[in-house]
């Protein structure tokens, strides 16, 4: 039987639905990016950009050894082994999630980070020398993936809990009072 009020007898029940959350999360963000960046090697191999919301996004194949900006072209191990460590650093963290908003935003984090590390892993030239499928382009910006959209979301959103001052367990400030999140 679960305390309405908050009590010790509903931190576990809540705790494994939050898991649950960030579970599901992860699972979906990471299916879609896998099967957008499987519907763009199929669909976009020809290397002609092609318009798909006017000129604000465009749809354009290309194979990122680097990491963001294409910065790191040269360091590709590297960031698989970087992946791999962030992928662990957050499967760590998640086992104290109490909160929705950082269920979400952990759950954003992982599908991001395995998603490309799926790409570093198991596309070409090599296992960990693999190259990152990106396709989405904005004005002035570099082309991206779904991947990438997850990890600066859920970036975005741990920094918001950070500076409202809802911990992960889902505690606010010193005081140690429950958030609702």
């Amino acid at each position: 039987m679960t305390d309405p009020s908050g009590g010790p007898d509903s931190v576990a029940p809540r705790r494994k639905g939050v898991w649950l959350l960030f579970a599901a999360v992860a699972v979906v963000w990471y299916a879609a990016d896998q099967l957008t960046k499987h519907l763009a090697v199929a669909h976009l191999s020809d290397r002609q950009p092609r318009h798909f919301i006017g000129s604000l996004l465009q749809l354009q194949l290309l194979r990122n050894p680097g990491a963001a900006f294409s910065m790191g072209t040269s360091a590709t191990v590297v960031l698989s082994v970087l992946a791999i460590v962030a992928t662990c650093v957050v499967l760590w963290f998640s086992r104290r999630l109490g909160d929705t908003v950082w269920a979400i935003s952990l759950g954003l984090l992982l599908a991001g980070i395995v998603g490309n590390l799926t790409d570093r892993l198991l596309r070409a030239p090599s296992p960990l020398r693999g190259q990152v499928v990106d396709f989405l382009q904005l004005p002035h910006w570099p082309v991206f993936n779904i991947a990438d959209v997850g990890i600066n979301l859920g970036a975005l959103l741990l920094l918001i809990q950070v500076l409202r001052g809802v911990a992960i367990d889902g505690r606010r400030g010193a005081d140690g009072e429950r958030a609702h999140g």
